[in-house]
């Protein structure tokens, strides 16, 4: 049987599998959903059909089988218990059961949502969307303070300055730098001037499952105004993973890239040569840039709330930061020459303790968007920022913005962070020694001059 739980309407609805089996069955039947169904015309048995009757991608099982007992897929599963349950059943988050299940809806045939099911152990499946909208009013609630904060703040404005492409033509290519800590070698697009280039060099980390070219167009922004920009794939997390991942060729990043994500940063500054950088890093390399600058990741509160599904502080970026426990003691991994770094839409509040950035060598702009559903603004940005913000650390929010629209690819423009990321990467450099990060530190950021004319960028005070 399964259940689907209706609040809005205080009811639910059953159905037996056999009645899923063929839409036309469910006007025969006598369950509530049956009911409904002869009230649609049939149209709720159709759309029924399609979801649980449309195959599944022909890799599902392989893939099923990679991800069996990952720690990313264990906060996956705990993560979905928070929507259902197996009647009679403890979750299994080693992924196990679900491994067995596919493979015995898979054995004759195509597999189905209907044929998994089936070999689901258990007598009912249910469907609880009282505990979906639960969760969706508190998405919404951990985006209440930065929106209260846009709202009281005027927003940056633009001078064509910082908004405007340079004067100087830039070029793109492609190089390998070594990476001994990976056993080989790592791929960097560089984009940089073809003359009268600056001395200055901004490496920008990508995201989980991203690539270096969602970001070009912050790179030829950069470069056009005469810095030399490198932009590593992350070869554990980025998109050739995620296709390998799909393709069920290789298990999801483990808790060691943790680790190796800053070793990949550094390795590309060793063969660049530059003793003072600026890195740049969305989502994922956001947090990578923060470890750079020297903030320690801790497992602390990790072990204390990971396991906890109804933390108001939850969001989807906790299934990838939970996943960390058991690397996280082990990746503090500072770089001297990263003089400062812009961390956008960063998951921070379960991997650093409060205070964590209190020894940071290098000064830290974050960046997040008041629509982020991924990274919650306000757990993830607002709070824990308010103890680095006496040291000339600095926030910006972005009314609008969300974890996806903030990103730039190499046609772009830059999008509607390129005049900030060029204030406060030229800030940084003509600081000098400046920059370091002390108490009562004056802030980088221009007055003026670094907004958007697409989305309103707010300097929280």
């Amino acid at each position: 049987m399964v259940d689907l739980e209706l609040p809005l309407l205080e009811t639910s609805f059953r159905v037996s599998l056999k009645e899923l089996e063929e839409p036309e069955a469910l006007l025969e039947g006598d369950s509530d959903l049956a009911e409904l169904n002869r009230a649609t015309d049939g149209a709720v048995g159709r759309q029924l059909g399609r979801v649980f009757h449309t195959p599944l991608p022909v890799q599902t099982n392989r893939v099923v089988a990679q991800l069996s007992g990952t720690p990313l897929l264990q906060q996956a599963l705990l993560a979905a218990t928070t929507l259902g349950e197996v009647d009679g059943l403890q979750p299994d988050l080693s992924g196990d059961a679900l491994n067995r299940a596919v493979e015995e809806a898979s054995v004759n045939g195509e597999l189905t949502l209907l044929a998994l099911l089936r070999a689901m152990p258990g007598e009912s499946v249910r469907v609880d969307l009282a505990r979906a909208l639960g969760a969706l009013q508190r998405m919404l609630a951990q985006r209440r303070l930065a929106s209260a904060l846009v709202e009281s703040e005027p927003a940056g404005d633009v001078n064509e300055a910082w908004s405007a492409p340079g004067g100087r033509s830039s070029q793109r290519r492609l190089i390998e730098v070594p990476a001994n800590h990976r056993g080989g070698s790592l791929e960097v697009v560089v984009w940089e001037p073809q003359a009268d280039a600056l001395d200055r060099l901004v490496v920008i980390s990508h995201g989980l499952w991203d690539s270096p070219e969602s970001f070009e167009g912050w790179a030829s922004h950069l470069a056009s105004h005469g810095y030399r920009v490198l932009l590593p794939s992350h070869p554990g997390s980025d998109i050739s993973q995620q296709r390998e991942m799909l393709a069920g060729h290789t298990p999801p990043p483990g808790p060691d890239e943790l680790r190796l994500r800053p070793l990949d940063v550094s390795a590309v500054i060793d063969a660049d040569g530059a003793d003072s950088v600026v890195v740049i890093g969305h989502s994922w390399g956001a947090t990578t840039a923060l470890q750079l600058a020297g903030t320690q990741p801790s497992a602390n509160r990790l072990r204390e709330r990971c396991t906890d599904l109804t933390d108001p502080d939850r969001n989807l970026s906790w299934v990838l930061q939970c996943s960390f426990l058991s690397s996280a003691d082990r990746a503090g991994l500072a770089d001297t020459r990263v003089r400062a770094i812009v961390a956008v839409s960063p998951p921070v509040n379960l991997l650093f303790e409060r205070g964590a950035g209190i020894d940071m060598q290098a000064r830290a702009l974050l960046v997040s968007g008041t629509r982020d559903w991924v990274v919650s603004p306000d757990p993830e940005a607002v709070v824990p920022f308010a103890p680095a913000k006496l040291r000339g650390h600095q926030l910006v929010l972005v009314d609008g913005g969300d974890h996806f629209n903030l990103k730039s690819p190499a046609d772009g423009d830059g999008g509607p962070l390129r005049a900030l990321l060029l204030a406060w990467t030229t800030a940084a450099f003509d600081a000098g020694d400046a920059v370091v990060p002390t108490p009562k530190a004056p802030p980088l950021l221009p007055a003026s001059g670094w907004g958007s004319d697409t989305l309103p960028l707010v300097a929280v005070p």
